[in-house]
């Protein structure tokens, strides 16, 4: 049985760069047969901007719901992720629970691991398991000309290995024994 994987693009600013790395980690993700994968543009979603408000049940929380695992793909902006990426991830909260996270990350000199590092203890409060490995993208614009930077491609690889593991190990214990939070 495939794993249910949505690819979650963390960035709703105009002119993005993370539609760029979606593309090349879509390439990467599309030679997995034990994976389908849903991209979730937080971009596309009709969220509410108030603080407190839940959001409307939908297709966004449906397709969250659906999955078994995700990728999330971040860039770093000051430091951290971005309040778009933040304004999804709080407005659900069964839709992650008991399920692995994965992260492919972007950015300038540090490639958007303090931004990963935000979001595990996120995760972490949301009852997720996050993967140990990242893909890092440092100085990530010069990825629209081409490949990724070397070693990209094994660190994908090893990433979504990890999750598969996870996002079935999950999903058999969860169909099991439903989680408790």
């Amino acid at each position: 049985m495939t794993l249910k994987v949505a690819v979650i693009i963390g960035s709703t600013r105009d002119g993005r760069y993370g539609t760029t790395v979606a593309d090349w980690f879509g390439a990467q993700a599309r030679q997995r047969a034990d994976m389908t994968f849903d991209m979730v543009d937080a971009a596309e979603a009709a969220l509410p901007h108030a603080f407190g408000s839940a959001p409307a049940p939908g297709e966004m929380t449906a397709r969250l719901a659906a999955a078994d695992a995700f990728v999330v793909i971040t860039p770093e902006y000051n430091h951290s992720y971005p309040g778009g990426l933040k304004n999804l991830i709080d407005l659900h909260r069964a839709e992650w629970q008991a399920k692995p996270v994965a992260f492919v990350s972007y950015g300038g000199m540090s490639g958007g691991l303090r931004a990963v590092e935000h979001l595990r203890g996120v995760f972490a409060e949301l009852h997720t398991v996050t993967v140990r490995d990242t893909v890092s993208f440092h100085n990530a614009w010069g990825l629209a000309s081409g490949g990724g930077p070397d070693g990209c491609e094994a660190a994908a690889k090893t990433m979504l290995d990890q999750l598969a593991w996870w996002g079935t190990a999950l999903r058999e214990a969860r169909a099991a024994r439903p989680y408790g939070a």
